[in-house]
């Protein structure tokens, strides 16, 4: 779901970005409080107020998310985990963690963070309607403020629910983890736990299409979906790291790749290599040096009729810490590098010296074995 983002700005040194579907759930919101919600919380105003007061509590919702996610994000960071960003997307918002908290403690006071943060702006919201009543502040102020209140107690409420990845779902894995000392174990529990309470919300969701509330009913079996997915994608994160945790790259590569010279012609490159061997990815080796890689992106990136004539040196990718990995790095570390950049091939290396080629469809068949012969499922 996250693939359209736009970078809207950096807070803490935390990059906020927003995923385009999060605008079609901006759009619906603006539309349900400009019609329903706010001509009940503030009657008889004139719809270009309601439409304005739709559009500003919208920010405020927007505003709430990113601090409940950056609450998660700083305490991630008091506990050494990079977050890589906080995107928002159209059930909400996530902190991107590169890796699983390094115990339940802290994945206890992580998980806890962003309710805490949510009940703090409710409280807050819900005192300062009150003192602006109090002090005569226009109606459309107040309600705007109200609704941000109780938006955002009612998303503090369903984060606690012990429903993984829901933050209280998050905080009942601490505690099997903490108890058992297993976080698959833990997961897999926890995730069970998630995928009732999605299946839960998506039967309240064809139940209200049944009484003829379609849009609601839509929502309910739309977020339980949602969750029960997540649930599930979460447990199979932790499965395939601890997997792979421990287990050099050396392991799963595939040695003595093709290689491409760096002085002949794109041309023969398509002819003799592309065509030839159907990668779509070489490195680049002048003798026993490492350059970088090149391959079919980088050819459509350049003209046509210069093919003939431009050389491959000239439009290979350096090696760099983004597409090259020692033979001796821990294999989960070079999937989470593989998924971070959206890479299907990694460059192996010892001393400097290309010996491999780790390539994305070899992990997953090998994880797709040892699930099934493990019978390790959510």
């Amino acid at each position: 779901m996250l693939l359209h983002r736009v970078r809207l700005f950096s807070l803490f040194g935390f990059e906020v970005l927003v995923d385009a579907s999060w605008l079609l759930l901006a759009a619906l919101i603006v539309w349900s409080l400009a019609a329903a919600i706010f001509p009940e919380l503030a009657p008889n105003l004139d719809p270009v107020t309601y439409w304005s007061m739709a559009v500003i509590a919208t920010i405020g919702l927007m505003v709430s998310i990113v601090f409940h996610e950056m609450s998660h994000s700083l305490v991630a960071r008091h506990y050494g985990i990079e977050i890589r960003g906080i995107t928002l997307f159209i059930f909400g918002g996530v902190a991107e963690m590169s890796d699983e908290p390094p115990s339940a403690k802290a994945e206890f006071w992580m998980a806890l963070a962003g309710p805490a943060a949510s009940i703090l702006l409710a409280l807050l919201a819900w005192a300062l309607s009150g003192l602006g009543a109090a002090a005569g502040v226009p109606e459309p102020v107040t309600a705007v403020v109200r609704y941000l209140a109780l938006i955002n107690a009612v998303l503090a409420v369903f984060n606690l629910v012990p429903a993984y990845p829901l933050d209280g779902g998050r905080v009942l894995r601490a505690a099997l983890w903490w108890r058992r000392g297993d976080i698959v174990g833990a997961t897999r529990s926890a995730a069970r736990a998630g995928g009732a309470f999605a299946l839960l919300l998506m039967g309240m969701g064809v139940l209200q299409v049944v009484t003829g509330n379609f849009i609601a009913g839509m929502w309910w079996f739309l977020i339980g979906m949602f969750l029960r997915n997540a649930a599930r994608g979460s447990y199979m994160d932790i499965l395939t790291r601890g997997m792979l945790a421990g287990a050099p790259v050396r392991r799963f590569m595939t040695r003595d790749p093709v290689t491409v010279p760096p002085g002949i012609t794109l041309q023969a490159l398509v002819e003799d290599y592309v065509y030839a061997h159907h990668h779509e990815q070489f490195p680049v080796v002048d003798g026993e040096r490492l350059i970088g890689s090149v391959g079919v992106r980088q050819l459509k990136a350049t003209p046509r009729e210069s093919w003939p004539h431009r050389t491959v040196a000239e439009i290979a990718e350096p090696s760099s810490d983004v597409n090259t990995v020692d033979a001796e790095t821990d294999a989960a570390k070079a999937l989470s590098l593989m998924t971070r950049s959206g890479r299907g091939r990694l460059l192996v290396t010892e001393r400097g010296r290309l010996v491999g080629i780790l390539a994305l469809k070899d992990l997953l068949a090998i994880l797709s074995l040892r699930i099934e012969l493990e019978g390790q499922t959510p």
